[in-house]
């Protein structure tokens, strides 16, 4: 059984818990190694304190489930077969009666409830959502370097980018080829490409359009890929034939505030210092009213997960933790600036997982 089942299923039974009932895409793939989007059909995997754990899938997917290293049982249902019964029939010695089942709260839609609580009648649901953020926000070493992986390819990605950066070029243009790019690595991307232009690069999460590049323009490019279900995520902002003075100004600034905020990225410390770190700094150089966002966010199998990095956080740093530091300046009408890196926190420190230059390029 994986470390990942295995201390599951410890909780399961310090808890005196009956099972867990798991459905999410992201939480399916941490404890099975199995990714897939079932779309409506039922994907999980039920975790015992004693037992062994079983996935229930559709009947096409068994095969898959198998190749990505399940050696569990695996219950396979048609279109025509009601998988909560097979569930039943297969699990009920080990739930026995009247069990307390922990399950996702912020996943398990309110049909997929009331079909569990109706296979095993008496049943009780609790929450397990704060115990597998848990889990997964310590990486172990095998995730760690699946994200150093697509850290290098995000940083690839951002390197093909400036490269594309022509006059006239198009926002949308530039994006379709990175990601093209990208594929033939065979390295989906991990969210939307964020490519804005001048202005518009104030949107913090606008969408391209058909901005063309002009001298004189910002281009803030934040993309991420994902390598063996493991994502990365980057932000830099360039300036194209020339900088003006305003954006060197806020760039000079972000880039003091994100450094400031890497070191403050030791273990033992708050997670609020982070963001304290570089909000002082912008605060300080008179900013402090563009910068409203987290200095950052926890990142592994989904590109937002636990923690938040935010100034009021007061959970402790730990090796193994891997977030993002992106402090950024929003003006509307002027433009924006974000650094973002991924980072992971060692035993005495930290690791930058992005390795892309931060000092400000002027491209073309």
């Amino acid at each position: 059984m994986s470390k990942q089942l295995s201390n599951f299923s410890r909780w399961l039974k310090e808890e005196n818990y009956s099972c867990g009932f798991i459905n999410s895409i992201a939480n399916v793939f941490y404890f099975s190694n199995f990714y897939c989007d079932p779309h409506e059909r039922l994907l999980g995997v039920m975790i015992f304190p004693e037992d062994t754990p079983l996935v229930v899938c559709p009947e096409m997917e068994r095969e898959r489930v198998r190749d990505a290293g399940w050696e569990h049982e695996i219950i396979g249902y048609t279109d025509i077969q009601n998988p909560w019964e097979l569930m039943r029939e297969h699990a009920e010695r080990a739930v026995g009666a009247k069990p307390v089942i922990a399950v996702e709260k912020d996943f398990l839609p309110m049909n997929r409830a009331e079909a569990l609580m109706g296979i095993f009648p008496g049943a009780t649901l609790v929450a397990a959502d704060a115990k597998i953020a848990a889990l997964r926000n310590i990486k172990n070493e095998v995730e760690i370097e699946s994200m150093r992986k697509a850290a290098r390819l995000a940083d690839k990605a951002i390197e093909t980018a400036a490269g594309l950066l022509t006059e006239g070029v198009t926002e949308l243009e530039v994006t379709a080829e990175v990601e093209h790019q990208m594929r033939k690595l065979g390295a989906p991307m991990a969210f939307s490409t964020i490519m804005l232009f001048g202005p518009r690069s104030a949107y913090a999460h606008g969408v391209p359009g058909d901005a063309k590049l002009k001298p004189g323009d910002q281009i803030l490019i934040d993309l991420g890929v994902v390598y063996n279900g493991y994502c990365s995520d980057i932000t830099r902002t360039f300036a194209y034939k020339y900088a003006k003075p305003e954006f060197q100004k806020m760039y000079d600034v972000t880039l003091e505030a994100q450094l400031a905020a890497v070191e403050a990225c030791k273990p033992g410390n708050k997670i609020g210092a982070v963001d304290q770190a570089s909000r002082e700094i912008i605060v300080r150089a008179g900013y402090g009213d563009y910068c409203g966002l987290r200095v950052g966010h926890g990142i592994g199998i989904e590109v937002h997960e636990y923690p938040s990095m935010t100034s009021d956080n007061e959970a402790l740093l730990q090796p193994g933790m891997t977030f993002t530091v992106e402090p950024g300046l929003n003006i509307l009408g002027t433009g924006g600036v974000r650094i973002e890196d991924d980072v992971l926190i060692t035993e005495t420190g930290y690791e930058l997982l992005n390795k892309f230059p931060k000092e400000l390029k002027i491209l073309g």
